[in-house]
């Protein structure tokens, strides 16, 4: 296959663990930020994780520093559109940008403010590039749930308008649904599509509770459903779909190498599997690169890679009239 040249999709994709360290330093000096270091190189260090990260909370302190300079209208629509760009460039076709817009309110930006300006940057990403794009709102774990309500409610008049989902992200506690069942049955009730990070650190019972207790349509990452019977089988009998990020996962010591990953399993099962990059940045990668991990690993098929791509354009928030465009892309 020349993967360079497939139609991809991406499902998931965080904007804070995807800006170029380039922009860190630039936005910093224009904006007279102060930075630890002004050195491309070690401002690189901060931002990528190394590949055998202790576990996903030492991945998690890459987000740090990003945030700095993602505090201002015009820095969000710069580092959309820079990431739109970037997606462009290795031919993915759609992609869905995730974001927590709380984390980007510390210097006087409302929850609003914040998604309209990630929201344009998008829609000029998509006039300059042959791209479409999507927003998915995350609800912080870590914080409250009155918080999570927030989210909820400052989203709702973007539905429709770019926004079209709603997650669940941070480190992940066994048990973590229960606490949040209201807000996400909120955010069903007003139209938002619902993913949950669930199954990214060992527990995969998380991933079942998503699905019964959030209404979880789709999961981020779901690895430990391999340890778990019950949400194997609810995840293949309902069709949930697996949006799968095997460098992360090998970063976060979810699995030991990629060769132990079990996406191609998966996929081989009939279970419906995506892949993404989670985090361009911090885990130094691209979809190319995710997709190359997987052919060389498994010797994955053309019709192995189609059906991923299917899955994807099925499994994703975009309108009906776009997934008929992007599924003709790869017939």
């Amino acid at each position: 296959m020349d993967i360079k040249s497939l139609p991809k999709i991406e499902l998931h994709c965080h904007l804070d663990g995807s800006i170029r360290p380039e922009s860190v330093i630039d936005i910093a000096k224009n904006d007279g930020i102060e930075l630890p270091t002004y050195d491309l190189e070690k401002i690189k260090e901060q931002m990528i994780a190394p590949a055998d990260c202790k576990d996903l909370e030492e991945y998690l302190t890459k987000f740090n520093l990003p945030g700095l300079v993602m505090q201002s209208k015009e820095n969000l629509m710069r580092l959309t559109y820079e990431l739109m760009e970037d997606a462009a460039s290795e031919n993915v076709k759609y992609i869905e940008i995730r974001f927590a817009p709380q984390l980007h309110t510390h210097r006087g930006l409302t929850v609003g403010e914040v998604i309209s300006s990630v929201i344009q940057g998008m829609k000029t990403g998509e006039k300059d590039f042959s791209i479409k794009g999507n927003l998915i709102l995350c609800c912080m774990r870590v914080f409250s749930v009155e918080r999570a309500f927030e989210v909820v409610e400052k989203g709702r008049e973007f539905i429709g308008r770019g926004v079209v989902g709603i997650d669940l992200c941070a480190s992940e506690n066994h048990g973590f649904c229960e606490e949040f069942q209201e807000p996400m049955k909120l955010a069903r009730e007003y139209g938002y599509r619902i993913t949950i990070h669930a199954g990214e650190t060992g527990i995969g019972e998380n991933v079942s509770s998503a699905i019964e207790l959030l209404g979880a349509e789709r999961i981020g990452h779901g690895v430990f459903i391999k340890d778990c019977p019950k949400a194997y089988e609810m995840v293949k009998k309902l069709g949930i779909t697996l949006e799968m990020c095997p460098t992360s996962n090998v970063q976060t010591r979810a699995v030991g190498s990629f060769y132990d990953h079990p996406v191609y399993r998966f996929l081989k099962d009939g279970i419906r599997v995506t892949l993404n990059t989670d985090n361009r940045t911090v885990s130094d990668t691209s979809l190319a690169e995710e997709i190359g991990h997987i052919y060389k690993e498994f010797d994955m098929t053309y019709e192995d890679y189609k059906r991923i791509y299917h899955n994807s354009v099925k499994a994703s928030f975009a309108s009906e009239n776009l997934k008929e465009k992007l599924i003709k892309l790869m017939k």
